[in-house]
C-alpha cells in the first residue's frame, strides 16, 4: 500500500466514513493513478480534467459512477493533499429528476407469491412491510424486533443513524413463522453454508427472478419495495412527516417525491375543468 493511499484511508476513518465509502473512494483514486501511471499528487488540473473526459466520452461510465469518482477526487485534493484549487472549477453533471418505480398493491401480492423460498420471501416482505433499504434488511437481528411496542429498530442505517419503523401484525406473524423454521440465533437472514448474513446482491437476484416469474413488466429491485411502502402509506392517508421518520430521510424534500408518484392521489384531484359551467 502506498503512503498516499494509507494516508487517505486514515483521514477518512478519522472522519468516520463507512468502509464502503472508503473502498469506493480508494478505488476511484487508484483508477486515476493507473490512467497516468503515476501518483495523483504529481497531477494538476488539466490532467484531472482529461481523466474525467475519458470516463465520460471513452469509457461511457454511468453518471452515478462519474459523480462518485468526482467526489473521491475532491476529497483527495482538498482534505488529503490540501490542493483544493486542482478540483475547484470541476463541476458534476446536473442531476436528472427521475420518479421512482412503484408497484400497485396487486403487483406486490403477485410478486411475493412468485418467491418459493421462505427466507427470501420473508426478507423482501420485511423490506416492503417496514420500508427498509436492502442493506438494512440483511442486517436485522432478533434483538431488533420489539414485539410489545410493535416496532423494528433499524441500527446504523444510512448516515449512521438509528431509527424505529413499524412492525405490523402481519409482518410479525411472517417473521415468527420464519424464525420457527430457520432457528436464527442472532442475525435473521444468513447463508446456509457460511452462516454469514445474506448479501444484498443475492436479494437483488431474487427480486429479478420473482419479477420475471410473476410476469410483471416493471423493473423491481429491493428499493422498489421501499418506494412502494412509502407511496402506499401516503395513499392510505399517512402524514408525510411520519413517512419521513419511518424511511429515515434527513430532509422532508426527499420524502415529498412520493406526492409526485402517487397516481391514486393524483386521480382524486378535481380538475378545474370540471367546475366550469356547461360550455
Amino acid at each position: 500500500m502506498t503512503p498516499l493511499r494509507q494516508r487517505m484511508i486514515e483521514e477518512m476513518r478519522i472522519r468516520d466514513y463507512s468502509e464502503r465509502t472508503i473502498s469506493a473512494y480508494v478505488s476511484a483514486v487508484y483508477r486515476l493513478a493507473a490512467f497516468y501511471h503515476q501518483s495523483p499528487d504529481k497531477l494538476g488540473r488539466e490532467e484531472i480534467r482529461t481523466f474525467l473526459v475519458d470516463l465520460v466520452e471513452e469509457k461511457q461510465v454511468a453518471w452515478s459512477y462519474y459523480k462518485q469518482v468526482l467526489a473521491a477526487l475532491r476529497y483527495l485534493y482538498r482534505h488529503v493533499l490540501h490542493r483544493g484549487e486542482v478540483v475547484e472549477d470541476i463541476r458534476g453533471p446536473r442531476s436528472k429528476k427521475m420518479l421512482p418505480i412503484v408497484l400497485s398493491v396487486e403487483e406486490v401480492a403477485r410478486f411475493f407469491k412468485a418467491i418459493p423460498s421462505l427466507k427470501h420471501r420473508t426478507i423482501l416482505m420485511l423490506s416492503y412491510g417496514a420500508g427498509l433499504r436492502v442493506g438494512e434488511a440483511v442486517r436485522v437481528r432478533l434483538s431488533d424486533l420489539d414485539r410489545q411496542r410493535k416496532v423494528l429498530r433499524v441500527s446504523q442505517g444510512k448516515g449512521k443513524k438509528d431509527r424505529y419503523t413499524i412492525l405490523s401484525p402481519s409482518l410479525l406473524e411472517m417473521l415468527d413463522r420464519y424464525c420457527w423454521a430457520a432457528r436464527p440465533t442472532d442475525t435473521l437472514f444468513t447463508t446456509g453454508s457460511t452462516g454469514r448474513p445474506i448479501t444484498a446482491s443475492t436479494v437483488q437476484r431474487v427480486c429479478k427472478q420473482a419479477q420475471q416469474d410473476a410476469g410483471i413488466e416493471k423493473t423491481i429491485t429491493p428499493h422498489t419495495l421501499r418506494h412502494s411502502f412509502a407511496t402506499h402509506l401516503l395513499e392510505a392517508g399517512t402524514n408525510l412527516r411520519v413517512i419521513q421518520v419511518l424511511l429515515g430521510h434527513a430532509s422532508p424534500r426527499t420524502t415529498a417525491i412520493y406526492t409526485h408518484v402517487s397516481t391514486d392521489l393524483i386521480g382524486k384531484v378535481v380538475s378545474p375543468l370540471d367546475d366550469l359551467p356547461n360550455v
